[in-house]
């Protein structure tokens, strides 16, 4: 487990980019100048203003992710089984907002973190779970949730 962080303020997803701009799929990995960023070896996504100028006018039609993580992602960070942000009868499904770009599901983490006010430090590991499954030390924080779930973010 790691920092959750705001890593995707900065970035488009490639699927949506080829999308709408009707390339091929590698064709990011020849544009020398664009950065591209892999979670979990399966969503690609490439920095915003790095698209070649050729392709720039389609970053006003692009989706803002800032604040997003896809769940697959979300759930590995947060130490808690991808289920638990998949299905609406998930007990702590619904405090959390969701968007879908070209069909991949991400979860707001930043704006639940913020509502909560779970405070995370860069170098923190966080876990999610019922109370009754979490790990306490001294050198780390509790917060409470809903219906029998907590955060623990370890220093």
């Amino acid at each position: 487990m790691s920092y959750l962080p705001n890593t995707l303020n900065a970035y488009w997803l490639w699927r949506e980019i080829s999308s709408k701009l009707g390339v091929s799929n590698p064709a990011y990995k020849y544009w020398k100048q664009t950065v591209t960023l892999k979670l979990n070896n399966k969503y690609v996504f490439l920095q915003k203003e790095t698209l070649p100028q050729k392709y720039e006018h389609v970053e006003t039609h692009l989706t803002d992710l800032s604040g997003y993580l896809p769940i697959k992602f979300a759930s590995d960070q947060l130490h808690v089984n991808e289920h638990i942000f998949s299905y609406d009868k998930m007990r702590l499904y619904k405090e959390f907002e969701y968007k879908y770009v070209q069909d991949v599901k991400f979860v707001n983490i930043k704006k639940f973190f913020r509502e909560n006010g779970i405070k995370v430090q860069k170098n923190s590991l966080i876990h999610l779970g019922k109370i009754k499954e979490l790990d306490l030390s001294a050198n780390c924080t509790f917060y409470n949730l809903k219906n029998d779930y907590a955060i623990v973010v370890y220093e």
